[in-house]
């Protein structure tokens, strides 16, 4: 009879440490979309969304790094409305990468930071225009991590 309450008692603990258990990510925590589905789950593609706030027009823009490892985002191909544009980054990937975004003259306007299977969130101040959404680890831009993005 010990030993039974004793197991009860260990395997209680147990369900307690697992429910109380936090990720060890130190980066912001990975973005849903509305249906709780993950932007992965509904098939990986980086969506637009636009909000009124303070009485101005914000647009979010989501990238993902490919969730099989190779060097590429899950979509090569944005728009996004001028202004405050946030950009939310997340990779699954065990290997470090960021999304930088650079205009026609080929200057760099912002970026996530560097990040190994997390998500990181940035905003930048975009003018209507033609962007490049790139990789900046050496070597990834140039094996096709990169897009790009329209600014209307």
């Amino acid at each position: 009879m010990k030993k039974i309450s004793a197991f009860l008692v260990l395997a209680v603990a147990a369900l307690a440490l697992v429910a109380c258990g936090s990720s060890s990510d130190s980066n912001s925590s990975t973005t849903e979309t509305g249906g709780g589905e993950s932007q992965a789950e509904q098939g990986g593609a980086a969506k637009e969304e636009s909000s009124s706030a303070g009485g101005g027009s914000a647009s979010t823009l989501k990238f993902e790094a490919d969730p099989n490892g190779a060097l590429a985002y899950t979509s090569t191909s944005e728009t996004a409305k001028a202004g405050k544009v946030t950009v939310e980054f997340k990779n699954p990937q065990a290997l470090t990468h960021d999304v930088a975004i650079e205009n026609s003259q080929g200057e760099e306007v912002g970026a996530t930071e560097l990040i190994t299977k997390g998500s990181d969130t940035t905003t930048v101040d975009l003018k209507p225009g033609t962007y490049t959404y790139f990789c900046t680890v050496p070597g990834h831009r140039e094996a096709g991590m990169e897009g790009t993005l329209t600014v209307k």
